[in-house]
């Protein structure tokens, strides 16, 4: 390229200031961590209406598929969090108490004191509901029970989180990138057009 195309390129794109993607970069950044902070707040929300659900005896399956469909939807909204958190995520404690009741109903008097007296003493020992289970389908077992285990997935839920999602989280995600690269590109640009070209 000769100099005159490149003066005629540095006409057409010195309106293109650094300064402009920059503050697009630092606005579209600020909008796009408080959407995906909105996502995981809203999240929250809906895991608690499953636990009030299950607790209540309430719609659980519902309160679950809408959950299911928002954290499929939507970015940021992983339900485990912390190193140490329990997996998976959802553990139904009253919805395996209630499987648990419609197991003893059918074994009789004698293995409904055995579960009474299990949970009982598993209740003293741990507050988490996954500990719980585990610790009343040990205790059963140690004490005789003759119980078909209780299949997880009636009382146990993990579901993924999108990694980008079309909402406002999503595309001020990308403006954010952009915003990034203009300025990665436009930067240089000037600083090299005003020192050769000008």
């Amino acid at each position: 390229m000769d100099k005159g195309h490149l003066h005629h390129l540095w006409r057409v794109y010195r309106h293109a200031k650094p300064w402009y993607f920059l503050i697009a970069f630092v606005v579209c950044g600020a909008t796009c961590l408080i959407a995906l902070r909105h996502n995981n707040e809203e999240m929250v929300r809906l895991r608690d209406a499953v636990y009030t659900a299950d607790q209540n005896d309430g719609n659980v399956e519902g309160a679950l598929r809408t959950l299911r469909q928002y954290v499929y939807d939507h970015m940021n909204t992983s339900l485990s969090s912390g190193p140490n958190a329990v997996h998976p995520p959802i553990q139904l404690k009253y919805t395996y108490e209630r499987l648990e009741q419609a197991q003893e109903s059918q074994l009789g008097q004698g293995d409904s004191a055995l579960y009474q007296a299990a949970q009982s003493y598993c209740d003293n020992q741990s507050s988490e509901g996954s500990e719980v289970i585990s610790c009343i389908q040990q205790y059963a077992a140690n004490h005789g029970a003759q119980l078909a285990p209780i299949p997880p997935s009636l009382y146990e839920f993990d579901f993924v989180s999108a990694r980008w999602s079309p909402d406002l989280a999503g595309w001020s995600l990308v403006l954010t990138l952009l915003s990034a690269l203009g300025f990665l590109i436009t930067a240089p640009y000037h600083w090299w057009a005003k020192k050769y070209l000008v």
